[in-house]
This record gives structure tokens, sequence and C-alpha cells, in this order.
């Protein structure tokens, strides 16, 4: 108890000291990790999950895309992602059973038949096998971080499905529902409408991608959640739609991709510097020592590089030294391994496999595969219940 409570609040009435040192108390106990200081850069963002990814969702797709297409180790950590989680692509196993609770063989047969005919032409598009759909879908759900896929089912005008069964998926990317479609009034956020309990209910699509040059209309229509599959990267409750698995490294992926090209140029310029000529003093020369050419100007001299070479062109006063460009650089190898080692943390995938150095001792390689199996599990269920079992319902 402080001076103050004790002997002056004290002597008049303990009751008052005693309750005033117990608030005190209260204030004084706190987490030191919570409290902001000059030594910690802490960020108070207290916005939903739906706020955050309402501006940040967009420009990181962007980015991830940008990624995707022009840096080969983003690509590769997609590659990755999604021959683990997808590979040769989930298949189904029609389980039908009879009432005494054995095989219903025949009927099996005849399901897994269909299927086999309808997995060759199951998009509205016609252009894909359902297994190339679902590495395409994989891709998108990682890179973009979701994906929407329409299971329509019936006579469709226009439509055209591609079996004798009447049903097809269309497979539609994060930007065909608008992050910016908002109504409080009939509950839509960032394009999905949800009842009071927050559960969607409907998902407004537009009719064309608005990043294609013919697409003139920019009109949404509404489609049922029954009908519809959404796939996103998810990090907090209540968050309806997905953030991309690169962005919590995206600037580090960034910063990696743009050391290798400044240490690929730095190379190409090490490559073509070879060696300096040093000159004497100027008392060592004579100007009428000097090759001019017929206009009287000092003649160019070129000399050529090649084993054994001697130099006998050299004036008095002049030596030959090779240039030290310290290419290739030593350090960049550890340096650029400690920041995978980093980026494929954050994205779910092992340094071996994002870098493609399986250096190391077989223990330490047999515990990051242990490891890592665990998590390419995880995200291959999360596909199957999501994504795939949906499908597999509508056909059946």
């Amino acid at each position: 108890m402080g001076w103050f409570n004790r002997y002056v609040i004290g002597s008049i009435s303990p009751k008052w000291a005693m309750q005033r040192e117990r608030y005190a108390r209260g204030l004084r106990a706190y987490y030191e990790a919570a409290e902001p200081s000059r030594y910690r850069k802490w960020r108070t963002d207290r916005r939903s999950g739906n706020a955050q990814v309402e501006r940040a969702a967009a420009p990181l797709r962007v980015q991830a895309r940008h990624l995707d297409e022009n840096y080969d180790v983003a690509a590769g950590i997609l590659d990755v992602l999604v021959a683990n989680t997808v590979g040769r692509g989930v298949q189904p196993e029609p389980q039908v059973l009879l009432q005494d609770g054995s095989p219903a063989t025949e009927v099996n047969s005849k399901l897994l038949k269909l299927w086999n005919q309808w997995i060759f032409a199951c998009d509205v598009t016609g252009q894909y096998h359902y297994y190339e759909l679902q590495r395409l879908a994989a891709r998108s759900w990682f890179r973009d971080g979701e994906i929407f896929a329409q299971r329509i089912v019936g006579t469709v005008p226009g439509l055209f499905h591609g079996t004798a069964l009447p049903y097809s998926l269309e497979a539609l990317e994060s930007d065909f529902v608008p992050h910016d479609l908002n109504d409080p009034d009939r509950r839509i956020v960032q394009g999905i409408e949800v009842n009071a309990w927050g559960r969607p209910v409907a998902f407004h699509v537009y009719k064309g991608h608005p990043g294609d040059s013919f697409t003139v209309s920019l009109e949404t229509k509404r489609v049922p959640a029954s009908v519809m599959t959404h796939l996103a990267f998810r990090k907090r409750f209540h968050q309806l739609r997905g953030i991309s698995i690169f962005a919590t490294v995206m600037g580090r992926l960034d910063d990696i991709k743009e050391v290798d090209e400044n240490e690929r140029v730095a190379a190409r310029v090490a490559a073509a510097m070879a060696a300096v000529i040093k000159k004497g003093t100027p008392e060592m020369y004579e100007a009428d020592d000097v090759p001019r050419d017929e206009s009287g100007q000092p003649m160019r001299r070129d000399m050529f590089f090649e084993p054994g070479i001697i130099f006998d062109e050299l004036m008095p006063g002049e030596s030959v030294e090779t240039i030290d460009t310290k290419r290739p650089n030593n350090a960049l190898i550890p340096f650029r391994d400690a920041q995978l080692r980093s980026a494929a943390a954050g994205t779910m995938v092992s340094f071996s496999s994002a870098s493609k150095n399986y250096n190391g001792t077989y223990s330490a390689q047999r515990q990051e595969l242990v490891e890592q199996w665990g998590i390419y599990q995880m995200l291959g269920s999360g596909f199957t219940f999501r994504f795939c079992q949906p499908v597999w319902d509508s056909f059946i």
C-alpha cells in the first residue's frame, strides 16, 4: 500500500484506503506485451474481418496473380500446394448399400459408369475435365483466396449440357462476386446476401467477368446459396470473403524476386568486364608514340582475350589488371534460403519443396515430411468437403 493511502487516507477512513488500494492494484495489473512503447510498433486495428477484407482482398488478389504469372518461386509454391492437395483429382467411390447392409454392386457400377462419362464434359464451357477443373479451382483458392462454383441442374435456355445427364458446373473466379456490393437493407455484404444469423442465402454474381474488354454491363444476378459452392480462406469468425494465401508473405516474395533480378544483372555485368589497363605517369608517354588515324586522332586499341594471350602492345608504364567483381555473391545463398524458409512457412509448404533444395540429413528431411504431410491432409480435406462433396451430392 502506498504511503498516501496508508498514512493520510488510512488515518481518516481505513475502509476508503483499502478500496483505493484495491482499485489501484487493478490498474497496475496488465500484460506487458499489450503496452505500446517506443521499442514496439503495435497495430491497433479493431475492424471486423469483413471490414479488413473489403479493402484488401482485391489488391492482394491482383498482386498474387502477378506473382503467379511472373515469379517462378510463387508459381512453384502453388504447384506444390495443388499437387499435394488435389493431385490427379479427388475421385469419389460409390458406396450404396442394400437394406441388409451389403454393397449394392450393380447400382454402384452404374453410378461409376455414369460419373466417368460426365467428368469429361462437366462444365458449362465444355473445356475442362472435372479433375482438371479441380486443379484450377484449387489454384484459384490458394492464389485468390476463394473460388465459386455454381451447380446447374435441369434444362436452362441456351445451355447445352455436355452429357445426357442434365448437370453442369460453372466455375467462377472471385472477381464475379463484387466486393463493393453492400446493401444493409437487403443484408448484402460484399456481394453475399446473408440472413439475420450471418448465414449466406444468396450470391450476387456479375453476368460477365468485369475484367473482360467486351463486358459492357456490370449487372448482377442472384444465385441461391443452395446451388453455389464457395470455398474461401478465412482466418476470422464471421468473415465472408477469402484472402490470398500469399497475403502474409507477399512483401517478402517481392523482395526475394527483386534480389534475384539484381544479382542476375550484377552477374551479367561481371561477366562482361574482363580487365583494365593501368597507365603510368604522364612523363612516361610521348605524343609521337601514340598511334593515330588519318585525321590525327588517337586510335582505339582493341585487345582480344583468349587462352594463353600475351599482351605485347602495352605502352611504357602500362600494366593489365583483372577486375574482381565479387560475383557470384557467396552471401546470397544463405540469405535467400532464410527468406524462403519464412515464405514457405507462411504459405503452408515445406522449404525443401519451395526452394527445390533437398540437402540435409535424412532425419531432418523425414521430420519435415512428417510435419508437412499433416498440413497437406488438412488442406486436402477442406477442399474435398467444401468443393467436391457438394458436386457429388448434386450428381447423385
